[in-house]
């Protein structure tokens, strides 16, 4: 527990009304969104600027208190709740969140950028970015929710990542506070600044390990002025390979390219939305394309030589119903399970996608207790979203080593974008050597002696 005196302390550093130590005021940070990952803490602790949260570490380090640090809680993997039942003897631990440093600064225009703070959401970045003309170039289905610090925490990748690339292709500048309370701030609009480590490289995807991010300068891009949104029914993964691939030919840049199973918009569909075509097929591609000259036509003739195409539909960008179709599949799929649903965020070749879909589809039938896979996610970088409905809760480690296996046999990643966090430390050895490990290992020490930061994340 937390003495009496750091918890005093605490409240001079915040302000009293921000600890929270009250059962019914704290139980909603320590349940992560998939329902999976539970924990507590002894107090939530809400800073408001980045002063504030290096006192409350430097407190934590003096009293050998650990932190958990929270941006949103739109994590997959229990990496932004606190860990459970520690044991007798443990360490105090609290929960921090960033939910009230929210500020966004003005806009770069001429440098592209913009700094934040690390509970700025997603979608207020690039509400405030779209006043200049500008967008941020992050963007995923929890986008009113995700925060900054959150999604460089875990190198989020998101619907966008093959146009932009990932949240650390977008990091210029980084503030973050040590595990002993000093104040990192690398900080710099250059587009070519190469003196020594690449720190925020090094910070984006720590998941809170490493340090505490309390602030990003992002940089920002121009979006396209007009797109083209096409779904594409099709029976064969290749065919939607094929498709992304073709479009190069004539002169289209692919905004995004996503990917759903018959299962999936069935689903979507039973739940009030509409489905995106008239046709069936075993799988539907949604391919956002930009480009120069008249978008739509070029789209258009794309699709008709496309080889492999049930049926298609086009409409000028954004296309939001179409769109509403793959990112209603979230909610749908957490709705529709008897339990928490099993979420696995993994990534294989892009070369692996059609046999890793048939392997993984196939898995609901072969684990000893039968479930419901959906499947959905980024078919142009190789990301599927595994979704097991109906697993009970013992069963689910079980059912997840199948997944992992399948996908360490098609040479993949147990974790594309959404990290490791609590939920597949165990299985780190699967996508990291002995060496790579011991070296990741190092560093947490040589930044964070004492094991203070986001403990149980990582490395278990």
């Amino acid at each position: 527990m937390l003495s009496q005196l750091t918890e005093i302390r605490l409240g001079e550093i915040v302000g009293d009304a921000h600890v929270l130590t009250d059962p019914s005021q704290t139980v909603g940070y320590f349940t992560d969104w998939t329902g999976r990952y539970r924990g507590s803490a002894e107090a939530v602790v809400r800073p408001r600027t980045v002063h504030e949260v290096a006192d409350v570490v430097r407190l934590c380090a003096t009293e050998g208190v650990e932190i958990c640090v929270q941006g949103g809680n739109t994590g997959l993997v229990g990496g932004s709740v606190p860990p459970g039942d520690r044991g007798v003897g443990a360490r105090p631990v609290i929960l921090l969140s960033t939910a009230r440093m929210t500020d966004i600064d003005d806009i770069d225009e001429v440098g592209r950028c913009v700094g934040v703070q690390a509970g700025a959401t997603v979608d207020a970045i690039d509400s405030t970015a779209a006043r200049s003309g500008l967008a941020f170039p992050i963007d995923l289905a929890a986008r009113e929710t995700a925060t900054a610090g959150g999604v460089v925490a875990t190198n989020a990748g998101g619907i966008r990542m093959i146009r932009h690339g990932n949240t650390r292709a977008q990091v210029l500048g980084i503030e973050a506070v040590l595990a002993d309370g000093r104040i990192l701030r690398r900080w710099s609009s250059l587009v070519k600044d190469n003196v020594g480590y690449d720190l925020p490289g090094l910070l984006a995807g720590s998941e809170g390990t490493l340090a505490l991010v309390t602030g990003v300068l992002f940089r920002l891009v121009s979006p396209a002025r007009h797109t083209t949104v096409a779904v594409a029914a099709v029976n064969h993964v290749e065919d939607a390979i094929g498709l992304i691939g073709a479009t190069g030919a004539r002169g289209l840049t692919v905004e995004a390219a996503e990917i759903m199973t018959e299962a999936g918009v069935a689903l979507v569909a039973e739940h009030g939305h509409r489905r995106p075509v008239a046709s069936t097929a075993s799988f539907y591609v949604l391919i956002e394309l930009s480009g120069p000259g008249d978008v739509e036509e070029a789209v258009a003739e794309l699709l008709d030589e496309a080889s492999g195409i049930v049926d298609a539909v086009l409409e000028p960008g954004p296309a939001r119903a179409l769109w509403a179709v793959r990112e209603s599949h979230t909610e749908t799929i957490a709705r529709a399970s008897t339990t928490p649903v099993v979420k696995l965020d993994i990534s294989v070749p892009i070369r692996a996608l059609p046999e890793a879909f048939a392997e993984l589809t196939a898995v609901g039938e072969i684990v000893e207790h039968p479930c419901r896979p959906i499947l959905f996610g980024h078919v142009g970088d190789g990301n599927i979203h595994v979704n097991l409905l109906d697993v009970p809760e013992g069963d689910a480690e079980a059912v997840t080593a199948r997944v992992f296996g399948i996908v360490a046999a098609n040479g993949g990643s147990i974790s594309a974008e959404h990290g490791i966090g609590r939920a597949k430390a165990a299985w780190i050895h699967l996508g990291r050597s002995d060496i790579d490990r011991s070296v990741m290992r190092s560093i947490k020490q040589g930044l964070d002696p004492q094991g203070l930061l986001n403990p149980g994340v990582l490395f278990g």
